[in-house]
């Protein structure tokens, strides 16, 4: 089992004590583990750097400071557990809302692996904070679309290593809000995405944090891994969004079944931004 999408003490909405971390990751026998702690590009700054019209959209800030102590931490605890695979890497949110920033991460050369993530897209909240029952499916089939035009430009850019839960928006309209649009619309800007990432040599995630958490299904599903796979994808990796400790490679052997049933045989994994594969 892989394990390539976890949070620590240095993420924001995480209190996972680094150390305890790795420790379960070592007790499961991961083959690989990365510690991915949230940087959001467009929130690197303190506070006090934004506009009032910013902040609107804004629930934290300074990941800056959460970025170096992260990165810092693992760098230092690879020396101290150098005889099991931890990789440093971190979860990249909104590359393209801050594209200088962006830049100044991936430059970083003590990470193995960047994941690419959308939380949010532009002049909207975080789709954890959005309140869709004040909103019509019109408005949300719009909402649905700028994510995915968002997404495309990220693939695009394609300056990591994976991308981050393709369909994470999902989690939050179906477990709070019971609402279950129907994405087959945006099938062809999905499918342009995945030709970008297979064109720039990067690939995808399977994250099982939906099974644990009431989605029922992984992000992406099934249908989206195989057309990843039919498109001619071949790098793949799972990851649990874990951020507690006994959340560690939960649900990953049915992020594994998924990238098996949808024709891979390899899983893939990163060091010093290279891919390794293993067989499923």
């Amino acid at each position: 089992m892989i394990d390539c999408h976890t949070h620590t003490q240095f993420s924001m909405d995480s209190e996972a004590d680094i150390e305890k971390c790795i420790q379960q990751a070592i007790k499961l026998n991961l083959s690989a583990y990365a510690i991915t702690d949230h940087c959001e590009c467009n929130a690197w700054y303190p506070e006090n750097y934004y506009s009032e019209e910013q902040k609107k959209v804004m629930d934290y800030y300074n990941y800056e400071n959460d970025f170096i102590s992260s990165v810092s931490a693992v760098t230092k605890l690879k020396e101290k557990y150098k005889n099991f695979n931890l990789i440093c890497g971190v979860e990249m949110g909104q590359a393209m809302l801050a594209p200088d920033i962006a830049e100044k991460i991936i430059s970083d050369s003590r990470l193995d692996f960047i994941i690419g993530s959308v939380h949010q897209i532009k002049n909207e909240k975080d789709f954890y904070y959005i309140n869709y029952d004040e909103m019509s499916m019109s408005e949300i089939y719009n909402l649905l679309e700028r994510y995915f035009l968002e997404v495309y430009d990220l693939c695009k850019w394609g300056k990591f290593d994976v991308l981050g839960h393709l369909t994470y928006c999902l989690r939050y309209m179906k477990c709070r809000n019971n609402i279950n649009p129907d994405l087959s619309r945006f099938d062809d800007i999905i499918a342009e995405s995945f030709r970008e990432l297979i064109r720039n040599g990067k690939g995808i995630e399977i994250n099982t944090s939906g099974i644990r958490q009431g989605f029922g299904d992984c992000f992406p599903s099934l249908k989206y891994a195989k057309l990843f796979h039919d498109l001619g994808g071949e790098v793949i990796s799972t990851g649990s969004d874990a951020h507690t400790v006994e959340d560690i490679g939960k649900n990953i052997p049915d992020g594994i079944k998924i990238a098996a049933d949808a024709g891979f045989k390899r899983l893939c994994f990163f060091r010093n931004r290279r891919p390794e594969f293993i067989n499923i």
